[in-house]
């Protein structure tokens, strides 16, 4: 067997080769390019080999996969838990990959879970989606700064919709003021197109993906939301209870204890934060039309305050989305009108 550490970065890596014993049989640098890949394919061999590369952005996705297609069981380690390097006196490639090596033998990778290519290119287009909404809502609040120089209000509930835009278009401004929000709204449009064309294909993969079929039961998941929170749970055999599943997403307090003292702090940091944002979103509007979640809700809102609330009931739902996927089975609450309309909804975008 032999034991591959790397360590990543953006131009030059730095891979170890050991044996067994924690020989080391080879030592290297190579670019993060296809040429150098192809140097460290060929001077890894053939044979029984385990390797890990250390997470570092998305540089170490080309290596891996490459790997991967080798026959290479691959392992993605976690920076913030390998302490042995985290806490190194001296830090250089050379040394970490050393160590990831040394830690792969001795079996003590502290380990990121790592979903299959097919779920990472579904994820990528769910992430392309999320920038392009994030991108089109900086420019709606440029649009509102605008207006609010000439004091101007829509009379239109979507400032943004059909009657919304023609409302804009027809603003009477200074020459370079109009200029510049027609910009805005080409830009606009041009986004809508780009995030339309994606929910296309969002929609295409969603009809097809049990677990995004099961969690659209839920409440407040539509086929979006639904496909983002399958492709960043990936298998949910990896939590054991609960519990655990609700601490990477998040959603309970931060443990301090120390012999008889017990501090609950703040929501934990080191969680997912995409899948954390789509579960409170969700539990927002759970919280208007779902009695059971609306309950907990108003319980929790009266006693601190609506955000804490809305925390509340997302730590209920993700509760409830475990034992779903789990026992493969749909919200035992479903609203059959609504569930049938999200899942028309859906098929008509696919199409």
């Amino acid at each position: 067997m032999r034991y591959i550490g790397v360590d990543v970065g953006k131009k030059k890596c730095q891979a170890c080769i050991m044996d067994e014993d924690g020989g080391v049989l080879d030592e290297f640098r190579f670019t993060n390019t296809g040429d150098g890949i192809r140097i460290l394919l060929e001077r890894v061999g053939d044979g029984e080999r385990k390797a890990v590369v250390e997470s570092t952005g998305n540089m170490w996705l080309r290596i891996y996969e490459a790997l991967e297609d080798r026959g290479v069981e691959m392992k993605l380690a976690n920076p913030h838990k390998t302490k042995a390097i985290a806490s190194a006196r001296v830090k250089t490639d050379k040394l970490s990959a050393r160590i990831l090596a040394h830690l792969l033998r001795a079996d003590l990778i502290a380990e990121c879970y790592v979903v299959s290519k097919e779920v990472r290119q579904v994820r990528a287009l769910l992430r392309q989606r999320a920038s392009l909404v994030k991108m089109r809502t900086m420019v709606k609040n440029r649009v509102h700064s605008h207006l609010d120089r000439y004091d101007y209000s829509s009379p239109w509930k979507d400032a943004f919709g059909v009657g919304g835009m023609e409302w804009l278009r027809g603003l009477e401004l200074e020459p370079v003021d109009r200029c510049i929000l027609d910009s805005h709204l080409r830009h606009i449009e041009c986004l809508n197109g780009e995030i339309g064309f994606l929910d296309s294909k969002i929609a295409g993969y969603a009809v097809e993906n049990m677990d995004a079929l099961l969690l659209m039961t839920l409440t407040g998941i539509d086929y979006q939301s639904a496909m983002l929170l399958a492709c960043e749970i990936g298998d949910i055999t990896r939590f054991p209870s609960p519990k655990n599943f609700v601490s990477w997403l998040g959603l309970c307090p931060g443990l301090y204890q120390s012999g008889d003292t017990l501090v609950l702090g703040r929501m934990k940091k080191d969680s997912n934060g995409r899948a954390q944002w789509v579960l409170v979103q969700a539990a927002k509007t759970a919280a208007r039309t779902d009695p059971r979640m609306r309950e907990l809700y108003q319980r929790v809102k009266a006693r601190k305050d609506s955000g804490k609330a809305a925390v509340r009931v997302a730590n209920k739902m993700a509760v409830i989305i475990w034992h779903m996927l789990t026992k493969r089975e749909p919200y035992e609450q479903v609203k059959e009108g609504l569930y049938r309309s999200k899942l028309k909804k859906m098929k008509r975008i696919a199409s």
